[in-house]
């Protein structure tokens, strides 16, 4: 009994010590006129807002078999078709670019001038026409086209004279 007695009196004492503990951590030990040292507390990882059942159905209409009507499966189908759109978009922009230079190219090769010297040309001349309209002025009009093509050949001594394309096969006969 009496070893019983003093076991519970060192674990009373080991209570108050952690209790004194506790109080020193509790009171400032900071004087008033500083700032106090903050301690970060953890973040918790907040879910990511998912769409609701009848937005995810709305869009996962045409998919095929189950991506259409299961809701787990369509609503990974939508993210990536959303994924997709999201970049397409972009690459939809970068497509259209390439295309209008091609066709200024075309255009700009018939009178004897490669493309870069081209818009080189151009810039020096301070004309500020985007590739857009040029591929539109290239296809639509081509005397104005050529116009600007004559000035940007007097703007950047690298355009050489124009050279008539070469014909071959039947072309050569007529």
């Amino acid at each position: 009994m009496q070893i019983k007695a003093i076991v519970y009196t060192e674990r009373e004492r080991e209570r108050e010590r952690e209790r004194e503990r506790a109080k020193t951590l509790k009171t400032s030990t900071f004087p008033l006129n500083t700032v106090r040292p903050k301690t970060q507390e953890r973040r918790r990882k907040k879910k990511a807002k998912s769409m609701n059942k009848k937005k995810v159905f709305e869009l996962a209409k045409g998919f095929r078999g189950r991506a259409k009507n299961c809701i787990r499966i369509a609503r990974e189908r939508v993210e990536k078709a959303l994924q997709y759109s999201y970049r397409d978009r972009r690459n939809k922009k970068r497509d259209m670019r390439s295309l209008w230079i091609m066709r200024i190219n075309a255009g700009t090769r018939q009178y004897g001038v490669n493309y870069g010297n081209f818009i080189h040309g151009l810039t020096k001349e301070n004309i500020q026409l985007n590739r857009k309209v040029l591929s539109e002025i290239s296809m639509h009009e081509p005397y104005s086209f050529k116009a600007l093509v004559d000035v940007s050949r007097t703007a950047f001594p690298g355009n050489k004279a124009a050279v008539p394309p070469k014909k071959d096969g039947l072309a050569m006969l007529v």
